[in-house]
């Protein structure tokens, strides 16, 4: 760690200076003789060793399975944008593809019978080596669409891991916004490669360091998984090295964006250890891809870069039974109470408020209402935060309260109810909190609480979204819109349907450049606690 070659430990190497004592830095001493007095307000260092939960039998039996409407998914709207796209055409089958057995195996043993639109699309354009862009609904297969073509490329190369290196090379890196989705993108990783040469890591903060330094080195790593904070620090110490990577793929860019990551994706994208995007792959997946975030990403990215929409990008799921009822925020907690004693035992409900504060009082209450809840936010530790999502997945708290960072990506199986007890301030977190149910053709119902004296400035859109998707819209809602509000979302034109085309072809990224509101000192977001 101090002279990055291999041969030998950190304590015997000959550039190994003077040791000085950690607390005081001073030398002469160890930090157990310092004469100075600890910080008490240092935080202790992490200690927490998750669980491993990869299993064979983990892997492969906690699946989401597809519901009745999941043929639909064929019947929904794509489009390919940028230079070359008919050279890549959609596929229609995994086979068509050539995987490998083994990949095709763990394919059919995780129930994927038939490739999702945003998968027919993005994997022959993967797999044949271009940069993808790439916006789908919720729960519409995005993980495996750019996994699978990677551990393709890492069976097909037969490239080393660097196990019992002193600094992981990986050859591909997957950078997310919060921890649980880091955690489940792994999982997915972990079930794809199973019985195959490839080997997933996870990187991300919360957990103790040595440990996730020591699974690397000693277990190796192709495809490294990651929050931004974690995986900064380990650059930095030169735990791991970039040179390899020939893939780099941004997770839920647009929210890394929002939580003030932007600082850190250029830090990766454009580290002296990173392949330019001319020799490395980039791919940038996420649920909304306004033309702001374009125009940040394409930084990134080869100038041929594809773009695919699949449906309407930020359109609440079909799937979704959408119920607005009129509560104040006095009635909140009443109406609460009584509605999930109404599915008391029958539901897995996902309830979301606005502060963490709010979750675990509401958490609390529900408890002692003998509801079985549990809660999820920032503040908690995060073997507080996967046991509560151990605890909802496994059915032994069907009740899970969450702030809205815990809506982006999770994938927990069988949740029939979500509930917006505090509704969001913009319509597209609306839909990503509702995009929690109904899934892989799954049926779902989204319950929310609207409040006349908060939520006002979001009728206008709500009424949009419902009658998008089909829905009734309350006439007392009608009369919360006459009074302007509305475009709080992402959404707002060039669309044609869509609401996320490539701004290239809309001319919408013109003008100005620079960071697009979003300043690159931001930060740190909210994954520095997540």
């Amino acid at each position: 760690r101090i002279c990055n070659e291999e041969g030998h430990f950190a304590r015997e190497c000959p550039q190994k200076g003077e040791e000085k004592c950690f607390r005081c830095q001073e030398s002469g001493h160890r930090v157990a003789d310092c004469p100075q007095e600890a910080d008490p307000d240092r935080p202790a260092p992490v200690t927490y060793v998750p669980t491993d939960d990869t299993s064979e039998a983990s892997l492969f039996n906690n699946g989401l399975n597809s519901g009745l409407n999941f043929q639909k998914y064929s019947n929904i709207p794509v489009k390919v944008e940028g230079p070359g796209k008919e050279m890549y055409p959609a596929v229609n089958t995994f086979a068509e593809l050539n995987l490998g057995d083994q990949l095709q195996s763990n394919i059919r043993r995780s129930n994927y019978t038939t490739p999702t639109p945003i998968q027919k699309h993005a994997l022959p354009i993967i797999v044949g080596k271009q940069d993808v862009m790439a916006s789908a609904q919720t729960g519409s297969g995005k993980t495996a669409a750019f996994v699978l073509p990677m551990i393709k490329v890492i069976c097909d190369t037969g490239v080393s891991s660097s196990q019992f290196s002193m600094s992981t090379q990986p050859d591909a890196l997957v950078i997310t916004p919060t921890r649980e989705l880091a955690m489940q993108i792994h999982k997915e990783t972990c079930k794809f490669a199973f019985n195959t040469i490839v080997k997933a890591a996870l990187a991300y903060g919360g957990t103790s360091v040595s440990h996730q330094r020591n699974q690397m080195r000693n277990n190796g790593c192709n495809i490294l998984i990651g929050t931004p904070g974690r995986l900064k620090m380990f650059v930095d110490d030169g735990t791991i090295n970039m040179e390899k990577i020939k893939f780099l793929v941004l997770d839920e860019a647009d929210r890394m964006l929002d939580m003030g990551f932007k600082g850190d994706m250029d830090f990766f994208a454009r580290h002296s250890q990173m392949p330019s995007p001319d020799v490395r792959q980039t791919l940038l997946f996420s649920a909304t891809l306004p033309a702001e975030v374009q125009q940040v990403a394409k930084e990134f990215m080869k100038s041929r870069y594809l773009f695919v929409a699949v449906g309407i990008v930020g359109a609440a799921e079909a799937n979704v039974k959408q119920i607005i009822e009129e509560v104040q925020g006095s009635g909140k907690m009443t109406r609460i109470k009584e509605l999930l004693s109404e599915l008391s035992g029958k539901s897995k409900v996902l309830v979301f408020v606005k502060t963490k504060k709010s979750a675990d009082f509401l958490s609390a209450v529900l408890c002692q209402a003998d509801l079985g809840a549990t809660s999820i936010h920032g503040d908690r530790q995060q073997r507080e935060r996967e046991e509560a999502l151990r605890d909802f997945r496994t059915g032994s708290h069907p009740i899970l309260v969450a702030t809205s960072v815990a809506a982006r990506g999770l994938d927990i199986p069988g949740v029939t109810h979500v509930v917006n007890y505090d509704m969001p301030d913009e319509i597209s977190e609306y839909v990503h909190r509702i995009g929690r149910t109904g899934r892989a053709g799954n049926t779902g119902t989204a319950i929310s609480f609207f409040d006349s004296d908060n939520n006002s400035d979001l009728a206008r859109d709500l009424i949009r979204t419902l009658s998008d998707a089909q829905q009734d819209v309350p006439d007392w809602l009608e009369s919360y819109s006459m009074g302007g509000g509305g475009g709080t979302g992402w959404g707002g034109g060039g669309g044609g349907g869509f609401g996320g085309s490539d701004f290239r072809s809309n001319n919408n990224g013109g003008g100005g450049g620079g960071d697009n509101g979003w300043n690159s000192n931001n930060g740190p977001g909210e994954d520095e606690l997540w």
